[in-house]
């Protein structure tokens, strides 16, 4: 039976979708896991729950979404182009309806590839705004010790006020005003290699594993596009399932992105200078184990996120929505 095409606009829109109901969902793990990646000398926490219970704790429950407005913001173009790139690289790729291994790979690298001019700014805000809460427990921990403190930054430019545990309060805006000011554009694409260097792979593990997990228990052309005839139970378990195999294979390259897009180190923490850097001094000081920090949190974040972000986009919301408006 022929396949019903679904227009641009309408992949925009559901992509947009489900990664705002995505986020909303999995954020605080989100910001767990970018905290928990990011320590290296005095252990604030110890996993992610603990984590999620001391922001609680210090910063109080919507100490959790610090940063999700950016997220929120970004993610509708970020998921939208990732996930209409994917569909449009698909599309051209296939002949006869047909599309081999190869080219789902090669749809997903192209789909990884397109969405890096959002995501790397939309990381690069977010980050800061999710680790000012740890370095602000982090200069509780070390309180006793002489007043140096770290020095002043783009997101921790003031002290935390007397008698309080609250971390000092700095917004996107803020910080992008000061980047494009001080380093320029290049500033918000800090980082830009290593988010390339994780998306890609990742994309290239997820969309052909959720291809194929989403054509499960059919009979027809298994590397035909599934989306129409698929089940919404059987598009979120095969985004869950592949999501999460995709962001555990490519944690180390999420660590290695995260510590390089980290403007405000803490006490002994270090600074890098590049991919190659990175990667040498994590293993030097920290070792291989380190390259998995987060890994679980990762899992936890991105196999909902995903599995609602396709059961949302192969709903066709996008279509009812055009529809309405037509």
């Amino acid at each position: 039976m022929a396949e019903k095409k679904v227009s641009l606009p309408a992949k925009l829109i559901n992509g947009g979708v489900a990664g705002l109901v995505g986020v909303t969902c999995v954020f605080p793990i989100d910001l767990a896991k970018t905290r928990l990646q990011n320590q290296q000398g005095a252990r604030v926490y110890n996993g992610m729950l603990d984590c999620l219970a001391k922001t609680i704790k210090m910063e109080g429950y919507f100490g959790m979404y610090r940063g999700a407005a950016v997220n929120l913001t970004l993610v509708t173009p970020e998921k939208a182009i990732k996930l209409a790139a994917n569909d449009v690289f698909r599309q051209k790729l296939s002949k006869d309806g047909k599309l081999p291994l190869w080219g789902e790979i090669l749809a997903g690298c192209g789909a990884g590839t397109c969405q890096v001019v959002v995501t790397t700014p939309m990381e690069m805000l977010k980050i800061q705004l999710q680790d000012a809460g740890r370095l602000a427990a982090q200069r509780t921990v070390t309180a006793s010790a002489p007043a140096a403190g770290p020095t002043p930054s783009l997101v921790a430019s003031q002290a935390a006020q007397p008698g309080t545990n609250a971390p000092p309060r700095a917004s996107a805006t803020r910080i992008t005003l000061e980047l494009l000011k001080t380093r320029g554009l290049r500033g918000l694409y800090k980082g830009a290699g290593a988010t390339l260097m994780r998306d890609v792979p990742f994309s290239m593990i997820y969309f052909p594993l959720f291809a194929n997990l989403n054509a499960v228990g059919r009979t027809e052309d298994r590397h035909s596009n599934p989306q129409e005839r698929a089940p919404f139970l059987q598009s979120f378990v095969a985004g869950c399932t592949a999501g999460s195999v995709a962001a555990v294979a490519v944690t180390p390259l999420d660590v290695i992105k995260t510590r390089l897009q980290t403007l405000q180190k803490g006490e002994g923490e270090d600074s890098y200078r590049g991919i190659i850097d990175c990667t040498q001094r994590i293993l030097k000081r920290e070792g291989p184990t380190a390259f998995l920090k987060g890994a679980t949190c990762r899992a936890l974040v991105i196999a909902p996120l995903f599995g609602i972000a396709q059961g949302v986009y192969f709903l066709g919301i996008g279509e009812h929505v055009l529809g309405l408006l037509g």
